[in-house]
């Protein structure tokens, strides 16, 4: 029998439509003659729906019309998706578990952003007792937060780029103060971030006083924590990781950005950006590149996949680990399975992959012992 996989796409996240763009490449490349593939689609307000073509209505903006609504329970009895429609409406293979005897259903999120690489879903799969693709609730939820990242980087003692923190309720009630401080800490330009969020929505680069605070106050209508940085002059460099406890680290590739920095037109709406891979690095570059990849992987606790960034300075030729990405981007111009590819692992094998050490690491929790 096919090993059933739910491809979950979608979602609450302002990178709703970059999930779809992924989920249809992972829909083309996975190997249909292995796996029972069923995608199930999360739409805007977090419903979830089966059956139909859940992209098709999630890309054509009619998410509340056709399909099956569906959930999964936090019973690791069932392990399945259930319909929340009347039986008689329920779609074959939706409505119940497998028999214990057969492989479990895989569960692959391709939810980037909030609700899906922040912890949220990996803690209901958990409950649910479902094998899943990528990294576990610890990893995914310090990989989304920027802040707790860094600062489990600079406590490993890898190099971070200097960086304050500010929180939303300081900033409603005293702007000028968090400006001023931002301003004193870092001059201008200086980066300001959302700190949990990702595909470089609400980054901004300001150049001046106004521009820092209308930066922050873009950026705390995505989180209620923002990170001011020192902008960095260096060159972007990404580096693949896959793998549960002795993980594959890919050849380093570079972000050269078509605008002033990488920010979300240039990667999903102008596409002027270039890849180039493998990085034109010095072999000692390159290695020192995989080295702080693999090291702030394993600093997070990562599982099944990661996309690493880091930032190389020019003039002083210093790496900066910038941040770990749980769930890349699965798309066409995405670097992750393009690094993958680059190292000896095509697109199909790579989803092929990602499954197998989902199963692999189910498997290992279940040798643990249940206190009661």
């Amino acid at each position: 029998m096919k090993t059933r996989v739910y491809l979950i796409f979608g979602g609450r996240s302002g990178e709703h439509e970059v999930s779809l763009m992924s989920a249809r490449n992972v829909l083309e490349a996975i190997d249909k003659s292995r796996y029972e593939v069923i995608p199930v689609g999360i739409t805007r307000e977090g419903r979830w729906i089966r059956s139909g073509d859940p992209l098709k209505a999630l890309l054509e903006g009619v998410e509340r019309g056709g399909g099956i609504p569906v959930a999964l329970l936090a019973d690791p009895g069932v392990r399945d998706l259930v319909p929340l429609a009347s039986p008689g409406d329920a779609a074959p293979g939706v409505s119940a578990a497998r028999p214990s005897g057969d492989p479990p259903a895989v569960f692959f999120p391709v939810l980037h952003g909030t609700y899906g690489e922040d912890g949220t879903i990996q803690g209901l799969l958990e409950m649910a007792g479902v094998p899943y693709v990528g990294c576990g609730v610890l990893a995914s939820a310090v990989g989304m937060d920027k802040a707790v990242a860094k600062a489990l980087f600079a406590q490993a003692g890898l190099p971070v780029v200097p960086h304050r923190v500010f929180l939303r309720p300081r900033w409603e009630r005293e702007p000028g103060l968090v400006a001023a401080e931002a301003e004193a800490a870092f001059g201008y330009p200086c980066f300001v971030k959302p700190a949990n969020l990702g595909s470089s929505v609400g980054v901004s680069k300001p150049k001046s006083r106004s521009e820092l605070e209308g930066a922050l106050a873009e950026a705390f209508r995505f989180d209620r924590k923002v990170l001011v940085e020192a902008a960095v002059d260096a060159r972007e460099i990404e580096v693949a990781v896959l793998g549960n406890d002795d993980p594959v680290v890919s050849v380093p590739g570079e972000v050269v950005p078509g605008r002033e920095f990488y920010d979300y037109e240039d990667k999903y709406v102008e596409d002027r950006a270039r890849l180039l891979i493998p990085a034109p690095l010095e072999p000692a570059q390159a290695e020192e590149a995989r080295r702080l990849a693999l090291a702030a992987y394993r600093c997070i606790d990562g599982a099944g996949m990661a996309r690493v960034d880091l930032f190389l300075e020019r003039g002083s030729g210093r790496f900066y680990v910038n941040e770990v990405n749980t769930i890349p981007g699965f798309t066409r111009i995405s670097m992750f399975p393009k690094l993958m590819e680059a190292s000896g692992i095509p697109y199909p094998e790579l989803v092929d992959r990602l499954i197998q050490l989902a199963i692999e690491r189910w498997r290992d929790r279940q040798r643990n012992a249940v206190t009661r």
